[in-house]
């Protein structure tokens, strides 16, 4: 077989070294080569992490057992010898920057796997990886005053398990320096002062909104194949708003980001959010923020973890064994109802409400609850959101419900506090496919009467403590400002917030000619008119029957149930980040807690990685 010269450029000889000329023949196997580089470049170090670099490809050749030929490859080949991990600058939800090794080989979303696993981040598939904002002004002051905290001389293991020490990661509790940036990573930062806030980026508008979400790199592809280079700075965000399986004894570090996360969001206005989860949250903020200086980080011991679950099991299987006698399977109450349209100059309108399961019935008077109902609403997989004024007596609640012409919006107004628990209690547990009998019914009603009671506290309370010195600016974005007024208001989980978190697209509808917004939530799709910004449409994940990619023109093509069809290209964006974003939820809703820790990798590339995966 004839002999021919290949090129091979070594990372180690530095930039400006000439490559290095092997003989090799067409039936070398690509292990052959690297052996035949290395005897060459006559380096003696640790070889194993190196891989071959096909430039023109742009393709990594990961297969040491496959030959030349296999790969296409020939002598106007151009190949390079180079680590397969290499430094990047990572910017944490919180701010912070790690400088650590990571895989610029693997797949983003097998790369994140690894972050995640030193980091100790249950649930790496939520996470992902993106480009900051460019910044386009004082080339001069890059990266002045930055500071980053180097970690990569933290051990590349293969092992599934992680090996803690004293709460922490072993790796980070071997020296002074790395726990510290360990604790920095479970404990809430500081907030910073108004002037960095400020010079923060801020989108102004939705079709900025859109442009922020098209710099999400692709997580089929490796990070080499997207243009990133070594100590490249990257950001790590949480990318799917539905959070799985959170224990918070073994999520410290997930909690955390995922609140700094939440936090930026809110303070940014990337979130959209009403005045009352604004405040709600800039308390929330306030609190964490305190107890954050005057608490220390307490590592988890193992042992009182085992006892916290024994004690849950041990709750549950009690509250199992209550008699059926003392469950509520349904209540009925006379309600006001309310149905949201466009143009409707309608108001509320008394009804005989039937609570059963998770489904609302409502007839005309109780007389007639024997007869048909005039509707019945199914509230699983509806979402739930309370409008409560315990000041101006108004106990509303919002329900957006599912329906074949997209989500119903439909409130319901309650007569007193007591009316208000119970069904905002059902509503809550049917919503998540509950019913009445659930043993979480009675504590979900006290937590809301609770909520009340802080409430009613708060209005009637008049010498509430005042904090002159409360940066503001670091508890509530620019709009609500002005109305900001230092008071006790009561805890809210900032999770439920950040799950309203809606990724908008800048988009074109098949036949239209004007430029769209599609808003891509965790359960549905929405339809947002540019012009003005109404909803205009929205389906919902659970009647979706198939998503097709048209890769070849960029177009995405969806069928729901109905014989309805919708067909968009991306603008802005690429056409893989909504299919990503589709398949990604559709993934996390498989998830269950029978599996426990396994992560199905090649099912996620299946529905994410498009052709390319096929």
């Amino acid at each position: 077989m004839a002999v021919w010269d290949l090129s091979v450029s070594v990372e180690e000889l530095g930039p400006e070294a000439p490559p290095l000329k092997i003989s090799v023949t067409s039936d070398l196997h690509i292990g052959g080569v690297i052996l035949k580089v290395v005897e060459k470049s006559q380096i003696k170090k640790d070889w194993s992490d190196h891989a071959l670099w096909w430039e023109q490809k742009q393709q990594w050749l990961l297969k040491p057992s496959w030959t030349l030929d296999k790969c296409g490859i020939h002598a106007d080949a151009r190949l390079c010898l180079t680590p397969q991990h290499k430094p990047l600058r990572l910017v944490m939800p919180s701010g912070i920057i790690l400088r650590m090794r990571v895989c610029f080989s693997s797949p983003v979303f097998r790369t994140v796997m690894g972050i995640c696993k030193l980091l100790n981040i249950r649930r790496p598939e939520e996470l992902s990886l993106l480009w900051p904002v460019e910044e386009k002004k004082k080339k001069k002051d890059k990266d002045v005053g930055e500071e980053v905290y180097d970690i990569t001389c933290a051990p590349l293991t293969k092992s599934t398990i992680l090996k803690l020490a004293n709460g922490m990661p072993a790796f980070f509790a071997e020296t002074p320096e790395t726990e510290a940036v360990y604790k920095m990573l479970v404990v809430s930062q500081p907030a910073p002062a108004p002037e960095t806030i400020a010079k923060l980026y801020r989108t102004t508008n939705i079709m900025e909104k859109a442009h922020i979400n098209s710099r999400w790199l692709d997580s089929s592809r490796s990070l080499l194949q997207q243009g990133v280079k070594e100590n490249d700075k990257l950001l790590l965000r949480f990318k799917y708003y539905t959070f799985h399986d959170i224990i918070p004894q073994a999520d410290v570090v997930r909690l955390t980001q995922l609140y700094e996360q939440a936090r930026w969001a809110i303070l940014l206005e990337e979130i959209e959010c009403t005045e009352e989860e604004m405040m709600v949250f800039a308390a929330l903020q306030y609190h964490i923020g305190k107890v954050s200086l005057t608490e220390q980080f307490v590592a988890s011991c193992p042992a009182m973890e085992d006892l916290d679950s024994a004690l849950q099991c041990l709750e549950v299987k009690m509250e199992g064994e209550s008699s059926a006698d003392d469950m509520l399977v349904s209540f009925m109450t006379y309600t006001q109802l309310f149905k949201k349209q466009r143009l409707t100059l309608k108001g509320y309108k008394q009804y005989w409400f039937t609570f059963k399961d998770t489904t609302i019935s409502y007839y005309k008077s109780k007389e007639e609850s024997s007869k048909e109902p005039i509707q019945q609403m199914n509230l699983k997989g509806c979402e739930v959101a309370p409008d409560v004024s315990v000041a101006g007596q108004k106990f509303c609640i919002r329900l957006l419900i599912p329906g074949p012409e997209g989500m119903n919006e439909v409130y319901l107004r309650c007569e007193h506090e007591q009316q208000y628990s119970r069904w905002m209690a059902a509503c809550r547990l049917a919503s998540r496919g509950k019913t009445l009998a659930d043993s979480s019914f009675s504590s979900e009603v006290q937590s809301i009467q609770s909520f009340l009671a802080m409430q009613k506290t708060t209005a009637s309370n008049n010498t509430a403590q005042t904090d002159e010195s409360i940066n503001t600016h670091s508890l509530v974005s620019p709009r609500y400002q002005k109305k900001y007024k230092p008071k006790q208001v009561p805890h809210l989980e900032y999770i439920d917030i950040i799950k309203k978190h809606i990724i908008f697209v800048h988009i074109r509808f098949k036949g239209c000619r004007k430029d769209e917004v599609l808003g891509i939530a965790n359960n549905r799709l929405i339809r947002i008119d540019l012009s003005v910004g109404d909803v205009v449409k929205t389906w919902r994940y659970n009647t979706m029957r198939q998503w097709n990619v048209n890769w070849d023109i960029k177009q995405v093509a969806i069928e729901f149930d109905g014989n309805v069809n919708i067909a968009f290209s991306c603008v802005t964006a690429d056409c893989k980040i909504v299919h990503e974003y589709i398949g990604g939820y559709i993934f996390m809703s498989t998830r269950s807690r029978e599996q426990s820790d396994t992560l199905n990798e090649e099912l996620f590339h299946k529905l994410t990685g498009g052709h390319e995966a096929l």
